[in-house]
């Protein structure tokens, strides 16, 4: 058994792999800003090594049968503890793994992955699906009521299979993360052309998991518009969905799949829509003088129906931090791509109607590219976002004190304006109580529908060391609270896990709940998949 996964060591207290974590020089840098922002001194915590860190034993045997593909290697067992919540990771710096899983299985082959799964049902296991590990929702964790737990990494199952040119479509394992998808459509041409912000950690099996959605953001957005077609295996049995590219036969079988975040079964591979790779690009940044003007536009601009493939709008507070913009103009995005037709004429439409709108932008400032496949959108603004944006915060906070999370809902837009004055009062008076007037608290919409947008909030403040988790949820339950209450809807793209389960009740129709009640009963009898996300078994 091999003692890390075939990408890399991962890292146990951020994102993606060892590779990705900041150096202790980056992280002091961080601390000293931090420290003149918020007036207080910040100590930079050490980084704990897993070789000192308590962890209880494993409290179940391997069988000799699974002990090539099964281990209870501690360092496996700490990396596969957290997702990556910062409450999460805070945690891990602070050398509590207080409930690991008791074993780590890497299946290679459905039929390995088939004797894990009967394994952990026959013994009553808990079995947590695991692909990229970047859930923020509390999604992969194992709950403090199981009495064994295995969590099962799906990163061997990781190749495109079968690539159909006719159909443009590719057949795919669910363990294959979005750099290495991308790296094997390439050399024919072809991209699926799905980027969530985890996109270089993730897998395609979590994305159907957790609905998630793409950053190409008015068209195909979520990574329900790319399949065609979901295998998965059950602890009844194997489940397989028809290959269609649509079809009327009653209630879609992948739709009771797709955002059932690994509490049915466990997704192996699918068939998914793919396309011809982009050469003709054309971006535009547009400064607005008000938040009201600006997604008053974007609104106009979204019913045009001329789907560029980025649309996103960044609030004055948002387009100063991550644009560089002086922060009192908000900040349209605007890019659209094709394989086939130039886009020139597409981007000048649009920007028209955000100049009928009050948007600001010279000529010269809009980027067009002729189809020889040269980038646009690297400079200026959209090229500071860009740069912002693909840079996760890959641990450089983490442990110093700072709480900073984000909320994110899509609403109609005839609540919109009313539903932002109400979540900006609400979600800022408890940043007041919390932090007093030294906090931020921005927007931006990261998908727009004709029908309304998705905003995504992000807010930050300096919390108390060692109070962060009661100063967060306090923040949470507010945020929470007034989505639902305002017309929203709990995540957008997030997905639900654990820490939305109560919410997403409160959403969901009760017959609704019931009917996937009494699917989990009839695909996982014994209730060993994923227990506690979505809903308590």
């Amino acid at each position: 058994m091999a003692e890390q996964g075939q990408r890399g060591r991962r890292s146990f207290w951020t994102w993606g792999w060892q590779e990705d974590e900041p150096t202790p020089a980056q992280r002091l840098e961080v601390a000293d800003l931090l420290s003149h922002s918020y007036g207080v001194k910040i100590s930079v915590p050490e980084i704990p090594r897993i070789e000192n860190i308590e962890l209880r034993d494993p409290r179940i045997t391997v069988p000799d049968t699974l002990s090539s593909v099964v281990t209870t290697d501690k360092t496996e067992r700490v990396t596969h503890t957290y997702g990556g919540h910062f409450l999460e990771l805070n945690r891990a710096l602070r050398g509590d793994f207080e409930h690991p899983p008791d074993a780590v299985a890497y299946p290679d082959t459905e039929d390995q992955l088939e004797s894990v799964l009967d394994w952990c049902d026959g013994n009553g296991y808990a079995a947590i699906p695991y692909g990229g590990g970047t859930t923020v929702v509390d999604g992969v964790s194992v709950p403090d009521s199981a009495s064994g737990a295995v969590t099962i990494d799906m990163e061997r199952l990781g190749k495109v299979l079968e690539i159909d040119e006719t159909s443009r479509a590719a057949r795919i394992q669910a363990g294959i993360f979005g750099p290495d998808l991308e790296n094997a459509l390439r050399p024919k041409g072809y991209t699926l052309r799905h980027f969530p912000q985890s996109f270089p950690w993730s897998t395609l099996g979590g994305w159907i998991a957790t609905r998630s959605g793409g950053h190409y953001a008015t068209n195909h957005t979520h990574i329900d518009d790319f399949v065609e077609s979901i295998r998965m295996v059950t602890p009844q049995g194997w489940w397989e969905s028809r290959r269609l590219p649509g079809s009327g036969a009653g209630p879609s079988p992948d739709r009771m799949v797709i955002g059932s975040e690994g509490t049915l079964g466990i997704i192996t591979e699918a068939w998914m829509r793919i396309q011809k790779r982009p050469v003709f690009r054309a971006n535009a940044g547009i400064a607005f003088p008000s938040w009201e003007q600006a997604y008053t536009a974007i609104r106009h601009l979204v019913q045009a129906k001329l789907w560029p493939a980025n649309l996103r709008l960044l609030d004055p507070e948002e387009a100063g931090r991550a644009a560089g913009l002086d922060g009192k103009h908000a900040l349209l995005i605007i890019g659209f791509e094709s394989s086939d037709i130039p886009q020139g004429d597409l981007i000048r439409f649009a920007v028209e109607i955000a100049r009928d709108n009050g948007g600001l932008i010279e000529d010269e400032q809009i980027q067009i590219s002729g189809g020889s496949n040269e980038t646009t959108g690297r400079d200026g603004a959209v090229g500071n976002w860009r740069s912002s944006f693909i840079g996760v915060n890959a641990g450089l906070t983490n442990g110093l004190g700072l709480i900073t999370d984000t909320f994110e809902t899509s609403v109609t837009w005839d609540k919109w304006p009313a539903f932002d004055a109400e979540v900006r009062d609400r979600v800022g008076r408890v940043l007041n109580e919390t932090f007093g007037k030294a906090h931020t608290l921005s927007c931006r919409f990261t998908h727009v529908y004709t029908d309304g947008p998705a905003p995504y909030y992000t807010f930050s403040g300096m919390g108390t060391l060692g109070g962060e988790a009661e100063q967060w949820q306090a923040i949470k339950d507010v945020a929470s609270e007034v989505l639902l209450t305002a017309g929203g809807t709990i995540t957008h793209h997030h997905s639900v896990g654990r820490m939305h389960a109560e919410h997403w009740a409160r959403q969901t129709p009760d017959l609704h709940e019931k009917a996937l009640r009494a699917a989990k009963k009839t695909f996982d009898p014994n209730s060993i998949l994923n227990p506690g996300v979505l809903f308590d078994p």
